[in-house]
């Protein structure tokens, strides 16, 4: 189960949050849908309930925030975006190397892909796959770790209709075996189709949260379209029969030529357009959209009068002839002909400063006005007593069912809520008073709908602690309960006296659980190595050759490919990239930290990065002097090939200083987050950091290391096994070196300070 209680977005300058104090229950075993029109803060929403977003709020996936869960990937599979995997790697390898770093075995990556139905395109590159196949991509990998909870942003995007149906079959049998699913639409018809439960947000507030069933029945109803080069006429013709016959029937002029009938089907349609000689391009049944919950104002707002009402103006529709629904994005029938359908329906039934149809009238027969609730006979409204049922009146506890054609009751609070005005009493009965606040509370800003749950008026002296056994009951059963009461009573919780929810912070992303495994996979799972490699081998050959045809060039130059006129040879320069590439990569497509932005400093990650890069500059070396030696020999002989009198000394040098390049690649480039830092800090060593150490060297000294190898062996009192002291003399001669002593003191600068980085991201 999913609860997400009180999240809030920060706000952005002097913009409104994108999402202010939503609050909503996704079960298990459920699909749930995120409706909402595009900027209506779905996405952000998910993002602060995954903790990638800064703002407030809480959620809990199965009693427990994301930042508390030791593997979050194998609890909550999430699918946000496109899948961030390099361009050049297959869709089988990019599962492969997720599988490691989610610690499942190897095997799963195949069984996601016969899942996803891409076993066929399993070795096609990520960036030759067509969006459909990406968000198949994407979901296999939300499926990868075998996740009880999925997370899904607008996951039919892009597909195709048997695609999404497709979908849609994977997302119920995952809820089927006990799952949660929670995944964001825009398409009403589709969270209809799909979700048992759905959850409407509108610029950033909840304003519905309630069962497909009830979701259907209040925003989801037939529809005849009709087009014609005469709409207006046509529309105005209907509306006077429907009033006529006394039928709720609603007419929208939408754009153009194009009418939307509800409440009547095509033969009534059709026979009318007949019967009046009006020519029809168009006639067809469809399944409308109401648009927008509509919301209601309180009635001591300012009315429209009788006698300036031309034209029902309401944000989703217009009501002609009848009840009124909502058509999404439709626009009213001009008042010009469609006029004398609204000389029936009173000034009240409609508030101008929202553009909505009131229900209370709106339900009402053509010709019928039917009086407000609480209303005195001279026809003003009481303040207090607006929403409240007449108390000889038995309340019912469920929403009265909408007639065909009537307009959805506004759901102001989430479905199910149990929480009136009276429950926020102060518990001396003063329910007037708690009315008041009541704007506050609702997800709107506005007093609950007519109709709402008002059956609680009796839990008016319940206080803070009923409340809570009330969530608590609620939340044992398994049921939904008040959303709102329960994410009053869990903020109140969690953040103690406070009434504001806990922050929300952006944390960073876990750490592969196999890392040396993970880290192969990345390395030999595109060609950007085998590449630089090539280059590295072509360029030493090349070099070496010109050297030895121009003379007057030491041998060991000769065989690392090194002019003295270079600050590094390209073995050393070709280690340092692909140590800069292996963190590079990370962060061009972080694999690890989807949707985060920052690839996570953990010591084994860099370890296994070390140990792989020195593995590779170790290759490196050892080919790149086996080629030239080779090449050398067959173009000049042997002469230039023979083995030096100090030739451990000069392969120790030459694979420090391999190792060495490759290790400040890695650190620098995880420190600067980026390839380019990395490589330029290997570069940066001979040129800036060699000449500072000869600086230092040249300087008058007073005493010397010599016979340092002597004291070596008086270091211990036995001899050391198999000539230890010759090689600690070897090591020291390296680091005495400027070259080497500069990548020494660099490297060592590189590791303290990612080291540094890493345990003060840990504290915060």
């Amino acid at each position: 189960m999913i609860q997400a209680i009180g999240l809030t977005s920060n706000t952005r300058k002097e913009l409104p949050p994108a999402v202010d104090d939503v609050s909503f229950e996704a079960p298990a075993g459920r699909v749930t849908a995120l409706l909402g029109a595009p900027g209506a803060g779905k996405t952000s929403a998910l993002r602060l309930m995954l903790e990638l977003q800064q703002g407030r709020g809480i959620t809990h996936f199965r009693g427990r925030p994301l930042h508390r869960i030791p593997h979050p990937s194998r609890e909550v599979g999430v699918l946000l975006g496109e899948v961030p995997g390099h361009p050049a790697r297959t869709v089988r390898g990019q599962l492969r190397m997720l599988c490691a770093a989610a610690g499942v075995p190897t095997g799963r990556a195949d069984e996601v892909l016969e899942v996803v139905g891409l076993v066929s395109l399993r070795d096609e590159r990520l960036a030759t796959l067509s969006r459909g196949t990406d968000r198949r991509l994407g979901l296999a990998c939300a499926l990868l770790p075998d996740p009880h909870t999925l997370v899904l942003d607008d996951a039919a995007d892009g597909l195709s209709p048997r695609e999404s149906r497709w979908l849609h079959g994977i997302l119920r049998a995952h809820a089927a075996e006990g799952g949660t699913v929670l995944f964001s639409t825009d398409d009403p018809k589709e969270a209809a189709r799909t979700a048992d439960r759905v959850v409407t947000l509108e610029e950033g507030r909840l304003v519905a949260d309630q069962p497909v069933a009830d979701f259907a029945r209040t925003r989801l109803r037939p529809r005849v379209a009709v087009r014609s080069p005469h709409a207006a006429r046509l529309g105005a013709l209907l509306a006077k029969e429907a009033r006529t016959s006394r039928r709720s029937v609603e007419v929208v002029h939408e754009d153009g030529n194009r009418l939307s009938v509800y409440g009547s089907t095509c033969a009534e349609v059709g026979e009318a357009a007949y019967r009046h000689g009006i020519l029809v391009h168009q006639l067809a049944d469809e399944v409308g959209d109401m648009g927008p919950t509509p919301i209601v104002l309180p009635a001591n707002r300012a009315e429209a009068s009788e006698g300036h009402l031309g034209v029902a103006e309401r944000h989703p529709g217009a009501s002609v002839g009848g009840a009124g629904t909502s058509g999404g994005g439709d626009t009213p029938v001009p008042a010009g002909e469609v006029g004398a359908a609204h000389a029936e329906t009173p000034a009240s039934a409609i508030d101008m400063s929202t553009r909505a149809v009131r229900p209370d009238v709106a339900a009402a027969a053509p010709g019928e006005v039917r009086p407000e609730r609480g209303a005195s006979a001279s026809g003003i409204t009481p303040t207090a007593q607006a929403y409240e049922a007449p108390a000889e009146c038995p309340v019912p506890t469920d929403p009265p069912s909408a007639p065909a054609g009537a307009l959805a009751e506004p759901l102001a609070t989430p479905v199910g809520s149990a929480e009136t005005a009276d429950e926020r009493a102060d518990g001396t009965g003063n329910a007037d008073a708690a009315e008041g606040v009541e704007a506050a509370d609702t997800p709107n800003g506005l007093p609950g709908a007519p109709g709402a749950p008002g059956a609680l008026g009796a839990a008016g002296a319940a206080g803070a602690a009923g409340a809570a056994a009330a969530a608590d009951a609620a939340r044992a059963h398994g049921a939904p309960g008040d959303v709102g009461a329960v994410g009053r009573v869990e903020r109140d919780r969690t953040a103690g006296e406070s009434p504001l929810p806990p922050p929300i912070a952006v944390r960073h992303g876990a750490g592969p659980l196999r890392p040396l495994r993970y880290e192969l996979r990345r390395v030999t799972g595109v060609g950007t190595g085998y590449l630089t490699a090539v280059a590295v081998l072509v360029s030493s050959v090349v070099i070496s050759v010109l050297l030895a045809r121009a003379g007057h060039t030491p041998q060991a130059r000769l065989l690392a490919a090194w002019p003295r006129e270079f600050p590094l040879p390209p073995a050393a320069l070709g280690a340092g990239l692909l140590g800069a590439i292996a963190f590079g990569d990370e962060f061009r497509h972080p694999a690890l930290a989807a949707d985060r932005g920052t690839v996570p400093r953990r010591l084994g990650l860099l370890v296994a990065k070390l140990l792989v890069a020195t593995v590779t500059a170790l290759l490196l070396a050892t080919v790149t002097v086996g080629v030239n030696a080779e090449l050398l020999y067959l173009l000049y002989g042997q002469e230039l090939t023979g083995v030096p009198a100090d030739w451990l000394s000069l392969s120790a040098s030459w694979l420090g200083l391999m190792v060495g390049c490759a290790w400040a690649g890695v650190l620098a480039a995880g420190i600067f987050r980026s390839t380019t830092a990395g490589l330029a800090a290997v570069v940066a060593v001979p040129i800036l950091v060699v000449p500072l150490v000869q600086k230092v060297l040249e300087g008058p000294s007073v005493r010397t290391a010599a016979g340092i190898s002597t004291r070596l062996r008086e270091l211990v009192l036995v001899p050391w096994p198999f000539g230890g002291e010759r090689y600690l003399t070897v090591v020291a001669g390296v680091v005495a070196q400027p070259v080497g002593g500069a990548l020494m003191l660099s490297v060592t600068a590189l590791l303290c300070t990612y080291l540094f980085t890493t345990l003060r991201t840990r504290v915060r």
